[in-house]
This record gives structure tokens, C-alpha cells and sequence, in this order.
């Protein structure tokens, strides 16, 4: 990993926390030592990161902890080895100044007159714990313990243990109330797949792990909690990605009373205070932009406004085309700067993606000079269109020579997605450049699509999210009525990443039975999935709103990691594998008995 802007700063240790640090068998921690120590005999202990010979008798050590390395002068060092854990008593000298390391936080003294006391012995480790070793993933995850000291995983966890201690000083100063949820709960519908454990005391039944606390947050409201929060553990069962894990952890927060702009103010404020904690700096208030918009301009709903090749209407251009391929409901394009200087190979890899991507084709087409300062288009398809096409082509995407324009015709869904992709896979920056571009996505519609086998709508949330409140009347409205109410649902977008999302609840009675009813779950099957919840709105909700968001990617993002088991202290593998404990195991077969279970022999592979 580089070096990036988004990096936190360096952990610093104050006077105040400095003076707890010291134990029996330590005076100092080995990162902490300066020019102010010289003269002190101090004990430091650690592991041996290096040891360098420099006499048939002495040594160079250094000696790591967490807070950083030190390096000691030792007589007689031959028996230590790296990784031994040992205990160095020694008095702290400056070092001469060209052999001073400014590289080093204590690259200006070392200690000398050093007696080693060995704590701890260590079989050679099976990969280098310095930042200039590439190690297999897999290795590093069978030895996670080993993994861990690595400065950039220390870097890493801490970091994370700062932006928690900062998330529960914001919310709280905000007036949220901490207050922990079960782990074990009914299944309920979410969207995923659950993770389900077997009762022994009631064979045959089940408990679920959360996917989150949505449905009991909720019910604090009705409890009169008012704000609520909690530094949640959530589980899905799907498939993992780089930002995605079986278990993650998530800011989970509701309130009483409260509007989509209350809740956005809220966590913006939060999330404000994280990153100052971070980094140092502010971020200023956070620009809100409907989905619609992203759709349109970005070809998503969590769009990355580092950088350009936005998404250009063309269907106009095109209304009395004679080339076939451009008629269809929509076309689009986008304009990359200098790709004429694409090669033919790197064109046929972008038009096969976009097929994969469920195109029907990718054209493109290279703007060249032409006479008087014009352009032209050199494209295989430049000869179906007429020259007014052309010019309007040219003047609608604003292009120059030396650049190339990539269009898509379809359906207009279908061409915002496959730009949309396009357009990451050409000019997305690594997640560490470009600075913190955080992006509030609101108004999604409620509704994703209409079955086309039911005729029903598809929601595209959960079903308590309450309609936008000027689209109300839509809701007894066609089918493509349906697919324009807007939900009050918004989304946190940060370089890209969706970090979270959340929405205002329906707690209107009335309301809540007609979205069931487009939904096509009746009193029966909403008794059966929401029950305790629905009950509990008996007795007087609260207009309430929530939201949460991914602490896990958020980290990320903050430190410059592309992938989120990058600061998670126990990840498991993209298979969902832990090359550590080796789960998932084997189950003995006298607990599956107590549990009632009984399994199916495995498939043949």
C-alpha cells in the first residue's frame, strides 16, 4: 500500500496515557523514547524485529512493540533470534549525528549498556513481519497472531479503535442512548440469508444472528428510548467481497420524532467527528445528490465523484436515426479524454465487458482532426450516421480531438448500468487518492421493478420504509406509477463505497397495510414475519427515522485499504473460510443428537 492523504496520523501516546503504560517489567514503551530520555536508564520489552552484527561481540537490536521500535546496543548477542520475545535494560544515549534515522520516530537515541533478559523464545516465523515482504493471504490469515504485529495491521486496529471511541463521544453528545440487542432472534425476511442456530432446549427450532437490529431498534422507539445507538455486530450469509464479510460491524442508530434531515444532520456530524479524530481535518458539510441524478449522470447509486467521465444523454441525437443499433428507448455516452489513444485490443476488451454486463454492444468511436479545425469521428459504425448526427454528437458531448466516446443503446436501466461500470473501469483512482468524497443519495424510489409473473411490485427496501410524502396518492396509482414513488431512503456514499443506508419508518397504520397489500403480503404473512413489531405499533409509535452504516468499510477508506479484512482483526477468507481455527468444521455427532439434527450426506464433489 502507498502512501496516501487519507492516512491517519501517526499514533501518538500522551504524557497522560504514557504514565499507565509502564508495568514491572517495563519502565517505557520502545516507541516512545526521544532526546528528552538521554541519560535515563529505562527497561523496554518487545520482540527482536532485527538483530545486525557489528563485532565478533556486539550487536545491533531492534526491539519492537506497538508503539513503535528502538534500537539497542548489545554485548553478546548471538542466542537472540528474531521474534524472541525479551525484556532490555539499558541507559538511553543520543546517536552520533550521521548515524542519526530520521526515518524513525527514536532514530535519535538508542540504548546502550544493555542487559538482555530473554522472556520468550520463537521458532523462526513462517513469513518476513516487515512492510517490505509480499505474504500469500491465505499464510497470513493461518497466522493472523503473527499478521498482527505488522506495523500496518497495528496502524490499522488502532485507527479503527480510535473512529469507535469517536463514533460513541458524537452520538452521545448528541443525546443517543447505547443500548446492546440480542444475537439471537427470530428469522425475519432482510434481504439475505440468515445464519440460524439450533436450540437444544426446543429441538427442532431455531434461532437467527441479526443481519442487523432493525426490527428492535424500532421497537426502542416505541419504548420511548427516543435515540437510540449501538456499535452493532450484524451477519449475513452471502457471498463475500472485498468490502463485504459474513460478520461485519456497523453504526446502528434511530430517532423519535425525527425527519430524513435530522437523521442525515445527525450522522454527518458523526461521521465528521470521525474523521477529524483520524486525520486531523474537516470535511464540511456533506452534498446531497437524488437518485435519480446519480442514476442519470453516474450509472449508480453509490457514484464516485473523484473523477469525470460522467454519463451523457443522447437519445435525442438519434430520434430519426437511420442506423438500427441506435434505435432503442435510450442511448448514452461517455467522453474519455485522450482514449484515442486506445489500442484496438484494449476496444474489443471494453465492448466484451459491456456484453458480460448484458449490452447488446459497445460502440466507440476516436475524435480526430479534420479541415478548418474541425473534427471527425473514425468509428466502424461512423458511415450509418449522417453528418447532423455526427455534429450533434460531437457538440452534445462537448469532445476534442484525441479523445473517444463510448455509447450504449437499450433500455434505459440497462445503459446506465453497463456505462456506469465502464466508466469505473476506465478512470476509477485507488481508493487512497482523491481525497474524502463523502455523497448523501436520496430519494430512491420505493419500489425496484413490477413482477411481470404477479404484476406486483418489488420493493426496493424493506418494507417499513415510508413513501416520499407528495407521492402518497401514487400508491393506488398503475404499475408505472408505482415505479415513481419516491422513498424517504437515503444512502452514504464515500469515493464509491456505499458505506450505509437508512430511512424514515412507516408508522402510520394505514399506510403500512396498502404498501403490504402492493406487496402482496397479507395480514396472515405479516402477522407471521413482523408480528411482535406490528403489535407493538398498537400502542402508539412514534414518527421515527434511523441509519447505519459499515465501520469496517469506513476504516478502510480512512487508512487507504482496498479491502476491508485489512482492518478487521479475524477476518475470514472470500470463501468464507478461517484459515486460523479451520472453520466451518465438523460438528461432533453427539451435539447434532442433542440438537435433534440429523444431516444429509454430502454431495459428491
Amino acid at each position: 500500500m502507498t502512501d496516501s492523504p487519507l492516512s491517519p496520523r501517526p499514533v501518538v501516546f500522551s504524557d497522560d496515557v504514557l504514565e499507565h503504560l509502564p508495568t514491572h517489567l517495563r519502565t517505557n514503551m520502545c516507541g516512545e523514547l526521544r532526546p528528552e530520555h538521554v541519560g535515563r536508564t529505562v527497561s523496554v520489552c518487545g520482540w527482536v524485529s532485527s538483530r545486525r552484527v557489528h563485532s565478533e561481540h556486539l550487536a545491533f537490536v531492534d526491539l519492537r512493540d506497538y508503539t513503535g521500535l528502538v534500537q539497542c546496543v548489545v554485548d553478546g548477542a548471538a542466542d537472540l533470534r528474531s521474534e524472541y520475545v525479551v525484556r532490555v535494560t539499558g541507559t538511553v544515549v543520543a546517536r552520533e549525528e550521521q548515524w542519526i534515522n530520521p526515518k524513525l520516530a527514536t532514530g535519535e537515541v538508542e540504548l546502550a549498556d544493555c542487559t538482555v533478559e530473554v522472556l520468550s523464545v520463537a521458532e523462526p516465523p513462517p513469513f518476513q513481519l516487515d512492510e517490505r515482504h509480499e505474504t500469500d493471504e491465505t499464510i497470513r490469515l493461518r497466522y493472523r497472531y503473527l499478521d498482527l504485529r505488522r506495523a500496518q495491521m497495528q496502524r490499522n486496529l488502532r485507527t479503527r479503535a480510535t473512529i469507535n471511541s469517536a463514533i460513541r463521544r458524537a452520538m452521545e453528545s448528541q443525546g443517543f442512548l447505547e443500548v446492546e440487542t440480542p444475537m439471537l432472534i427470530a428469522s425475519t425476511p432482510e434481504g439475505a440469508r440468515d445464519f440460524v442456530v439450533p436450540s437444544r432446549l426446543k429441538p427442532g427450532s431455531f434461532y437467527a444472528l441479526p443481519q442487523s437490529p432493525q426490527l428492535f431498534k424500532q421497537l426502542c422507539m416505541v419504548g420511548g428510548i427516543d435515540r437510540y445507538f449501538q456499535i452493532a455486530r450484524c451477519l449475513r450469509d452471502e457471498d463475500l467481497r472485498a468490502d463485504r464479510q459474513f460478520e461485519f460491524m456497523q453504526l446502528d442508530a434511530e430517532m423519535s420524532f425525527a425527519s430524513q434531515d435530522d437523521v442525515l444532520s445527525a450522522i454527518s456530524t458523526t461521521v465528521a467527528a470521525v474523521v477529524e479524530a483520524v486525520t486531523g481535518e474537516t470535511i464540511g458539510e456533506i452534498p446531497r445528490m437524488t437518485w435519480m441524478e446519480a442514476a442519470e449522470r453516474f450509472g449508480s447509486d453509490k457514484p464516485d465523484v473523484r473523477f469525470g467521465l460522467e454519463l451523457i444523454e443522447l437519445t435525442d441525437v438519434f430520434t430519426a436515426t437511420e442506423f438500427n443499433a441506435f434505435k432503442a428507448p435510450c442511448i448514452k455516452g461517455i467522453r474519455v479524454p485522450g482514449g484515442a489513444e486506445f489500442t484496438r485490443s484494449r476496444l474489443d476488451e471494453l465492448t466484451d465487458r459491456a456484453k458480460r454486463w448484458g449490452a447488446k454492444g459497445l460502440v466507440w468511436m476516436r475524435v480526430k482532426p479534420a479541415d478548418a479545425g474541425s473534427v471527425e469521428l473514425d468509428s466502424p459504425v461512423a458511415k450509418f450516421l449522417s453528418d447532423d448526427e455526427k455534429a450533434a454528437l460531437v457538440a452534445a458531448t462537448e469532445a476534442v480531438d484525441g479523445d473517444l466516446l463510448l455509447l450504449v443503446a437499450d433500455e434505459r436501466p440497462k445503459v446506465r448500468h453497463v456505462l456506469g461500470l465502464l466508466r469505473l473501469d476506465i478512470g476509477r483512482p485507488p481508493v487512497n487518492e482523491g481525497g474524502l468524497n463523502f455523497l448523501w443519495v436520496v430519494d430512491f424510489p420505493l419500489f425496484e421493478s413490477v413482477d411481470e409473473a404477479t404484476g406486483r411490485p418489488v420493493s426496493a427496501h424493506h418494507p417499513f420504509t415510508m413513501p416520499h410524502e407528495d407521492d402518497f396518492g401514487l400508491l393506488d396509482g398503475s404499475p408505472e406509477d408505482l415505479l415513481g414513488v419516491r422513498s424517504q431512503a437515503y444512502d452514504l456514499v464515500l469515493n464509491g463505497w456505499e458505506l450505509g443506508s437508512g430511512s424514515v419508518r412507516i408508522h402510520r397504520a394505514d399506510i403500512q397495510q396498502r404498501v403490504f397489500e402492493l406487496l402482496g403480503i397479507s395480514k396472515e404473512e405479516a402477522q407471521l414475519k413482523f408480528g411482535f413489531l406490528l403489535d407493538a405499533f398498537r400502542f402508539g409509535p412514534p414518527p421515527h427515522a434511523g441509519f447505519a452504516f459499515g465501520i469496517d468499510r469506513l476504516v478502510a477508506l480512512l487508512v487507504g485499504e482496498e479491502n476491508i479484512r485489512e482492518v478487521i482483526a479475524f477476518p475470514k477468507t472470500q470463501s468464507g473460510a478461517d484459515p486460523l481455527t479451520q472453520a466451518p468444521t465438523d460438528i461432533d455427532p453427539a451435539q447434532l443428537a442433542e440438537l435433534g439434527l440429523r444431516l444429509l450426506p454430502r454431495a459428491a464433489d
